[in-house]
């Protein structure tokens, strides 16, 4: 098992990593972007009765609150380690979206869901906030955040795969023959 879980943390760390370094040329749509759709929308019909401006917002911060939420789940409740770090590339993937479409807040290139009639998010927040001539170094700092999180990700998930940590395997009873009970 140790060694499954070895394979796949290097795979997902080159696919990751490789995916955040070409984030800005990227075409095609993968199957977890229509998954991290879904949950973005869904942020923003969960948050619409609280302003406008924070029905706006709350798209892209939910897009990256559910994989926290989940990444919380395994590393606090169920203290598989290594399932939180494999976590950390989605969480990563989500950021690096999110920089990008922030990124386009000036360009309006991206297409959006409901077509030319809808607003487009990161303009109208940094509009909002008087920041959109910022909208370059913005979306790179969220970005670089992005990419950091990933190469955590990788980092931990080869670092568990290898080492097996998990909670149960630091508290197991001792269970040595050779023991002196006194």
């Amino acid at each position: 098992m140790k060694y499954l879980k070895l394979v796949s943390a290097l795979l997902l760390s080159f696919y990751f990593i490789s995916y955040a370094n070409n984030y800005m040329a990227q075409e095609k749509w993968n199957i977890i972007d229509s998954f991290n759709l879904l949950i973005h929308e869904a942020g923003h019909s969960i948050f619409m009765f609280f302003g406008e401006f924070v029905h706006v917002v709350s798209g892209s911060l939910f897009q990256i609150l559910v994989p926290l939420i989940f990444l919380g789940y395994f590393a606090y409740y169920r203290k598989e380690y290594y399932s939180a770090s494999i976590l950390l590339f989605w969480v990563g993937q989500n950021i690096i979206n999110v920089a990008r479409y922030m990124g386009d807040a000036i360009k309006l290139e991206l297409p959006l869901l409901g077509g030319d009639g809808v607003i487009h998010d990161w303009n109208y927040i940094l509009s909002s906030l008087n920041i959109l001539h910022m909208t370059d170094s913005l979306s790179l700092m969220v970005y670089n955040f992005g990419f950091m999180v990933i190469i955590i990700g990788a980092v931990l998930s080869v670092y568990f795969a290898w080492y097996n940590y998990s909670y149960e395997s630091t508290n197991k009873p001792n269970t040595d023959n050779n023991q002196n009970i006194s």
